[in-house]
C-alpha cells in the first residue's frame, strides 16, 4: 500500500535520496524489515537464560514449533534447511504486516519482493536434489523411460519455473490487494478510523500468505529429495 507520506521515503529524501527512495521504495521498506529482525535476533541473543524469560519462552516456542512442523513433514533429513524456512517465513510476516502500519508499505506488495524469495527457494531446491541424489538428481527430468526424454525434458522445466512464478504472484497478489483495499479504506475512513475487522483480517491475510509460501517451499524441498526415487 501507498501510503501519502512514507517515513522511510522521507528521510531518505531528506539526506538526498529521494529519486531513489522513489523509484526503489520496496528495498528500502525490506532493509527496514531486515534491520527489524536482526535487531530483534540480537536482542534474544543477549537475553537468553538458562531460566528463559517470557519473551524467550515465546521465541523458543516459536521457533521449536515450526521446526518441528517441518520435520513432521520433511522428516530428520529436512533439518538442515530449517534456518530457511524460519528465515523466510519470518521476514514474509514481518514484511506483510508492516503494511498495516501507518507511514509504511509492505515490500511484498511490490512483485520483485516475492520474485526474489521465489528464485531462492527455486535455487535451493535444486541444491537439495543433487545433495540427495548428486548426478542422479537428472533422472527426473528425464520421464520413466529414455525414450520419453524429449517430451518430458520441456514439461519439467516448465514446471519448474512455474513454480516460481506461482510463489511469487500468489504472494504478491494477496498482499498487493490486501495493500489497495486498506489504501481506500484509509482514504474513505481516515488513517486512524480504518473497520478494525478489516485490519484483523489484514493480520491472517499476511500470516496465512506467508504460512503457505513457507508450506510450499517445504513441499518443493521433500519433492526434490524424493522424486530421484
Amino acid at each position: 500500500m501507498e501510503h501519502e507520506i512514507l517515513f522511510l521515503n522521507s528521510l531518505f529524501s531528506a539526506i538526498g535520496l529521494g529519486e531513489f527512495a522513489h523509484n526503489y521504495s520496496h528495498v528500502i521498506q525490506s532493509w527496514f524489515v531486515m534491520l527489524i529482525l536482526i535487531v530483534a535476533s540480537a536482542i534474544f541473543v543477549r537475553t537468553v537464560q538458562l531460566i528463559p524469560t517470557k519473551g524467550q519462552n515465546f521465541f523458543e516456542v516459536l521457533v521449536e514449533g515450526l521446526e518441528n512442523f517441518m520435520v513432521d513433514i520433511t522428516g530428520p533429513e529436512g533439518r538442515f534447511f530449517f534456518p530457511f524456512i524460519a528465515t523466510i517465513f519470518l521476514y514474509i510476516l514481518v514484511c506483510n504486516l508492516l503494511g498495516l502500519i501507518p507511514g509504511f508499505s509492505s515490500p511484498t506488495a511490490n512483485i520483485n519482493t516475492p520474485l526474489s524469495m521465489a528464485i531462492c527457494t527455486f535455487v535451493l531446491t535444486h541444491i537439495i536434489g543433487v545433495k540427495f541424489h548428486g548426478v542422479k538428481y537428472v533422472k527426473q527430468f528425464l520421464g520413466p523411460v529414455i525414450w520419453l526424454a524429449p517430451l518430458m525434458v520441456p514439461l519439467e522445466l516448465i514446471g519448474h519455473f512455474a513454480r516460481v512464478l506461482s510463489l511469487s504472484v500468489r504472494l504478491f497478489g494477496n498482499i498487493f490487494g490486501k495493500e489497495t483495499v486498506l489504501a481506500i479504506l484509509f482514504m474513505l475512513a481516515g488513517m486512524f478510523l480504518a473497520p478494525l475487522p478489516i485490519l484483523f483480517l489484514g493480520i491472517l491475510v499476511s500470516f496465512i500468505q506467508a504460512l503457505v509460501f513457507m508450506l510450499l517451499s517445504i513441499v518443493y524441498f521433500v519433492l526434490a529429495m524424493e522424486e530421484a526415487h
